[in-house]
């Protein structure tokens, strides 16, 4: 490898790995906004918490590799642009495109690894995540008591405690209604004060009460007039009442419960799953419109048009024998046979409706699920392939702008990602609702950029200053000052 090429490449790994790890930041932070509810308040161990951010920044990884490419291919060539080493090469008689040879090299390796990463490792990430997320979500919050209102986590107990002392362990004024017997509120304890704590093993929680009573209201005796409502009070000094915490413990999900989910698989298990759901809708599909109210060469040509392939179906060809006028048929017709033809008609009409009314969204629930996982399948190919395009874009962009740093090559790099984004979600949006192909839909912003990038790279191996404020503002002096000239001579 040439002393050269090996400059260019460690100028370019530096800031690729730095941003690389911003950006993956910066979206894990997205993701923390996103799920805070679910994660406050639960009492959640720090491993847990730090496993699902694990998982997390794992899912985040495809779409921090394109904008770390985009970064660092800015940064790396502002750098050079800005401290006139890449004039150098260039006066030395290297091109461009050999200049960026090493790095494209770096670009594909990337993409490759990027593709990789997206087809073996993510989709075993993704499981792990979306069972620990969904554990996350059915643990119970921690059990907070409030001054003043009644707290229900506790299970099969409600307590209401007036006030708390300093260390939130003592408790004063407090009433507690036992309902472990499901009788409703017939067991109901009072005290003076009382003391919280967690048993060592952390399975019970133990509240000792002090100078309080019990008071309880037994079912009643015997029936009509003779029914009695027994009822028992007792004091006590001290009474210990333990309360099991297995409800607040946290139990993992099984993973088997989200194997069949697109973002949890890869490509030929996606091929698999998505032909599978696509023959069974087309099943569907066929019965439905076979179900409708048809005549009956029409039902059998609606047969034959949405029958899956079967090489044993024929194609009735419909070949009307004559023209019939409609209008001289039903004038020929009697009373009664009238009405008898307009009420089969509406009785067609109103059965159809109501077969389509039911099946129209079971359709299209089917039909948006067979889409997602196409959409996977593609998207695993678009992101990686964004690797490569935003070489082609981050690239030239830093030849033209000449500036390095994390200035301008950032806010560059954002307004491109963005402008990405938006392309690539409204695409998504389009083949999901079958608007557009799928391939139309999954591509589109690929379609958009990779033109873009090539024709950034031709402006920049050309030294234009397509991107060159000083351009810009010589051409807006220039105009400025034809105007002023030309309104000068007007006067005189």
């Amino acid at each position: 490898m040439k002393r050269l090429h090996r400059f260019i490449i460690k100028s370019f790994l530096g800031p690729f790995f730095m941003t690389f790890f911003i950006c993956v930041f910066i979206l894990l932070m997205q993701f923390l906004w996103k799920y805070i509810d679910d994660l406050v308040g639960k009492g959640l161990e720090w491993n847990i918490v730090a496993e699902l951010l694990l998982y997390a920044s794992f899912g985040l990884v495809p779409l921090a590799f394109p904008l770390a490419t985009l970064l660092a291919s800015i940064m790396t060539f502002g750098n050079l642009g800005e401290n006139y080493e890449l004039v150098a090469m260039k006066a030395s008689g290297i091109s461009l495109f050999r200049i960026m040879r090493p790095l494209l090299i770096v670009a594909v390796i990337l993409t490759s690894i990027a593709f990789y990463f997206s087809n073996n490792i993510l989709p075993k990430t993704n499981l792990e995540f979306y069972a620990l997320l969904h554990s996350v979500k059915e643990q119970k919050p921690e059990m907070v008591i409030k001054e003043g209102v009644f707290s229900n986590d506790m299970p099969n107990y409600s307590i209401k405690v007036e006030r708390k002392g300093k260390d939130n362990n003592m408790l004063y004024d407090v009433m507690i209604y036992d309902h472990t017997n499901n009788d409703g509120n017939v067991n109901v304890t009072i005290a003076d004060s009382g003391k919280m704590e967690l048993t060592e093993d952390k399975k019970f929680m133990s509240i000792t009460l002090y100078n309080g009573h019990n008071y309880t209201e037994d079912r009643e005796k015997n029936q009509g007039a003779n029914r009695r409502f027994p009822f028992r009070r007792q004091l006590f000094k001290k009474e210990v009442i333990n309360i099991s915490m297995l409800e607040f413990e946290f139990n993992r999900t099984d993973e088997k419960l989200f194997s069949h989910g697109s973002r949890a698989m890869n490509i030929s298990q996606l091929t698999h799953r998505g032909d599978s759901l696509f023959s069974d809708y087309k099943i569907r599909l066929w019965r439905f419109v076979t179900s409708m109210s048809y005549s009956s060469d029409i039902t059998r040509q609606v047969s034959w048009l949405s029958m899956p392939f079967d090489s044993l179906r024929v194609n009735p060809q419909i070949k009307p024998d004559t023209l019939v006028d409609v209008d001289q048929v039903v004038a020929s017709l009697s009373t009664f046979e009238k009405q008898e033809l307009y009420q089969r008609a509406i009785e067609n009409v109103r059965t159809n409706t109501q077969t389509i009314s039911q099946q129209l969204d079971e359709m299209y629930t089917r039909k948006k699920i067979v889409n997602a996982y196409a959409m996977e399948w593609h998207r695993k190919f678009t992101l990686s392939f964004a690797c490569l395009i935003f070489f082609f874009i981050g690239a030239p962009l830093g030849a033209i702008i000449r500036k390095g740093g994390l200035g301008m090559p950032v806010v560059v790099s954002i307004l491109m990602f963005i402008a990405y984004y938006i392309l690539m979600i409204t695409g998504e949006k389009f083949a999901r609702e079958d608007a557009w192909a799928m391939i139309q839909g999954m591509w589109f912003s690929s379609f958009v950029f990779l033109p873009l990038g090539f024709w950034l790279t031709y402006k920049a191996a050309t030294d234009s200053g397509v991107m060159n404020l000083e351009s810009y503002q010589q051409l807006f002096k220039k105009l400025t000052g034809f105007s002023f000239l030309k309104r000068k001579k007007s006067e005189k």
